[in-house]
């Protein structure tokens, strides 16, 4: 007798159209549908005409689950594992069990699905060649600081989920710390209100100020580096201490991301070495 399947399927996040045609065959065709909530999937499942039995597998059994489905699968039963909402182990249950399934030595298959996370990308035109997803936002201020620290310290775009409820809090935290900081609040996304505003921290935290409804996905573009005026003296000193002139000085400043061009040709224009001339 052959083993059975652990298929990780990816599932709508709002929009039941969104629902492959593979995703609906491997419910289909699955014994049983291992899922976060059984009410929700079997909304879910009534829609693609799926008729395996609903397991709940979720944050607070996951790890009782482990041995009934690795049993399923050792049995010769497929098992497709479902979330409520987007890819299981993203930021929701799944990670555990299909680490289990895995050192069992059993087939694992992912079928791909909608994702918030590069929906909001998508939608708020952040730079997206190089971004974290950073799960939700701490709730307590000082592990938000060390959370939003360690991630711009990368240089990279970041993408968060939060709360409703919180998202006022977030956004005021955000003003304090950076009034101008680019961002984006996406809101119930692929829904029928599905709301993307992006601008400044300051921008959004007035249009936030009270709880909006919904799901949220938080884009924040990367930190502005602040200028090294320190480094800009010093490359200006050596550049004009040999002999360059200012447009010169500027051209290299700028080459070597010192600063900018015209801060750096402003720099070697007042120069001692040029004033004393």
């Amino acid at each position: 007798m052959s083993e059975g399947r652990l298929y990780v399927v990816g599932t709508p996040i709002g929009n039941l159209g969104d629902m492959s045609e593979r995703a609906a065959t491997v419910l289909r065709q699955a014994a049983v549908i291992a899922c976060e909530d059984s009410r929700r999937t079997a909304v879910l499942a009534r829609h693609v005409d799926a008729h395996g039995r609903l397991l709940p597998v979720h944050a607070h059994n996951e790890r009782e689950r482990i041995a009934t489905v690795i049993d399923l699968l050792a049995a010769g039963s497929d098992v497709a594992l479902v979330t409520d909402a987007g890819m299981p182990a993203v930021s929701d249950p799944g990670c555990r069990l299909v680490d289990a399934v895995v050192r069992a030595r059993h087939e694992v298959e992912v079928v791909p699905g909608p994702s918030a996370v590069t929906t909001a990308l998508a939608a708020c035109g952040a730079p997206a060649d190089r971004f974290a997803f950073a799960g939700f936002v701490p709730r307590k201020a000082g592990d938000r600081e060390r959370w939003l620290g360690a991630f711009d310290a990368t240089g990279v775009t970041l993408v968060a989920f939060e709360s409703p409820q919180r998202l006022p809090a977030t956004l005021a935290w955000l003003v304090a710390r950076d009034p101008g900081r680019r961002a984006a609040v996406c809101r119930e996304l692929t829904k029928l209100h599905e709301d993307v505003a992006v601008g400044t921290a300051a921008d959004l935290a007035e249009r936030y100020a009270q709880s909006p409804r919904g799901e949220v996905t938080l884009v924040l573009w990367p930190a502005e580096e602040e200028p090294d005026d320190g480094a800009l003296v010093r490359v200006v000193d050596v550049l004009t201490g040999a002999g360059l002139g200012p447009r010169a000085v500027a051209d290299a400043a700028a080459a070597l991301g010192v600063s900018s061009h015209n801060a750096a040709y402003t720099a070697a224009l007042d120069h001692p070495s040029r004033r004393a001339t």
